[in-house]
Parts: C-alpha cells; sequence; structure tokens
C-alpha cells in the first residue's frame, strides 16, 4: 500500500474517532468490538470504544512500562497505571487530537483520584511509534491494530519498542472468512474495526514475521453485531458481518535477540 494510500486511511479513522471524541460518547454498558467486559468502576476515559481487556491478561507488575497502542481516551493506559504503580509508567499512543485532548483531562482526574504521575500520552501513529528502541517491558492494544492500513509495520515497531523478554498482549479482529469487495471498501465498517481486518492466519503470520514468538490465544469469540452495544463506529458493522469475524486476544513474548530464550 502507498504512502497516499495510508495517510488516507489515518484520515479516515482519525475523523472517525475525532467526531466520537467531540460528542462524548461512550460505549460498554455491556461489551463491544472485541467482545470484552464492560468499563472498570473508577477508570477515567470510560469511552472504551473497542472494548476488549487486554490489561486484565497481561499479568503486570509494578515499576514496569507499558504502552498502549491507539490509546483514545486512556482507558487502558490508566487501567495500567495503578497496576505499575508509582515507579511504573503508561504510555498511550494516538494520532487524533481530540482524543489526546480528552486523555488530558481524564489524566488530571486520574491523579486527583489516585496521586498517581506514572501517565503519559504521545501522539503518533502506530506505525512509527514515538518510542525508544527497548523502552517498554509490555505492549497493549484494544482492537487498534486492525485499523491501521501497515498491520506488519505495526508489529515490527511493537518489537522494536520491546524488551528483550517483553511481551505484547493485543486484543483485535481477525476475518474467518475474505469479506466481499463492497464491504471491505465501505467506510463506516472500516473505522468499525472489521472491514480493513485481516484473516486469522495473515494476521497471526505478521506477528511471527515481526519476530515475536510463543503466541498464545488467550481469547477467541466469534464477531456478534448484537454485542456491539453504543459504540457509534462499531454499531455500522450490522449483522451482515456476523460470522465472518472473531474477536481474539494474542500474547507474543520477544525473546532475546541472540535467539536463545530467557
Amino acid at each position: 500500500m502507498t504512502i497516499k494510500k495510508h495517510s488516507a486511511t489515518h484520515l479516515l479513522v482519525r475523523r472517525a474517532y475525532g467526531k466520537v471524541a467531540r460528542t462524548s460518547s461512550s460505549c460498554c454498558p455491556g461489551s463491544s468490538c472485541c467482545g470484552g467486559p464492560a468499563s472498570k468502576k473508577g477508570a477515567e476515559g470510560e469511552m472504551g470504544l473497542s472494548c476488549g481487556d487486554p490489561v486484565a491478561f497481561s499479568k503486570l507488575k509494578k515499576g514496569m512500562t507499558v504502552v498502549d497502542l491507539g490509546s483514545g481516551a486512556g482507558k487502558d493506559v490508566f487501567l495500567a497505571a495503578e497496576k505499575v504503580g508509582a515507579k511504573g509508567l503508561s504510555i498511550g499512543v494516538d494520532m487524533t487530537p481530540e482524543m489526546l485532548k480528552l486523555a488530558a483531562k481524564n489524566t488530571e482526574k486520574f491523579t486527583r483520584r489516585t496521586g498517581l504521575k506514572n501517565v503519559e500520552f504521545r501522539k503518533g501513529v502506530i506505525e512509527k511509534l514515538p518510542v525508544k528502541n527497548s523502552e517498554a517491558d509490555l505492549i497493549i492494544s484494544n482492537c487498534v491494530i486492525n485499523l491501521s492500513p501497515d498491520k506488519p509495520a505495526v508489529f515490527r515497531e511493537a518489537f522494536r519498542a520491546l524488551k528483550p523478554g517483553g511481551a505484547i498482549v493485543v486484543s483485535d479482529i481477525v476475518l474467518n472468512r475474505a469479506l466481499p469487495p463492497a464491504l471491505k471498501k465501505h467506510v463506516g465498517l472500516y473505522a468499525g474495526c472489521v472491514a480493513g481486518a485481516l484473516v486469522r492466519e495473515a494476521y497471526l503470520c505478521a506477528i511471527k514475521a515481526a519476530g515475536f514468538a510463543g503466541l498464545k490465544l488467550l481469547s477467541d469469540r466469534l464477531y456478534s453485531a448484537s454485542g456491539t452495544c453504543s459504540d457509534p463506529i462499531t454499531e455500522k458493522a450490522g449483522k451482515a458481518l456476523d460470522g465472518a469475524a472473531s474477536s481474539i486476544t494474542v500474547w507474543a513474548k520477544k525473546y532475546n535477540t541472540s535467539g536463545g530464550k530467557k
């Protein structure tokens, strides 16, 4: 895909989620795009539009540095920040100005509530992360990578940003069968996590090709239109996608670069 097409896709997604941020719509009275649970009580950034739950699978420890790809209003960033504690760092990366503005407001609420100052939000695209080499112990993502026009690049960037021994835990949508051309071109379905998704085998292969090993499927649920709840983006997918896609959570590790395992 050309750079021009990359930019067009980023603009499409940025516009869609910028509109959501401006209208302050909330998701997750139940479950949505990635079929996860509702937002945790007390968590800031309750606009958890994708509603997967990578944090629950992450086994975060005090002092860790975690990076959330496509952090939006910050729901998962704040949940992770409480788990890594004052000596840890929780970083959110997002490209949408409106979401970053909302995340900044939520950060103030989070600090007042917890006393923690261990949260950062950085503007950037997930195909070129504003993160140093080997900066992160863990990288999470909540139904965002499927929106990228270059998913293999996202996984390569995640691999670069992780310390040896670090891991990714990503919740995402994968296709169980190829979509008809008309659906793949549908703007609402692309922004709604599905039209841009890869077939399952291609998605998992992209993770392995980036250098990750030890892949584990932590959750695997058939996508259901009835589970899209109040997400104003995802609900556009409609019944046409029932059975065509699944929401999965994947764990994979970056072993030491010499080839051995630690």
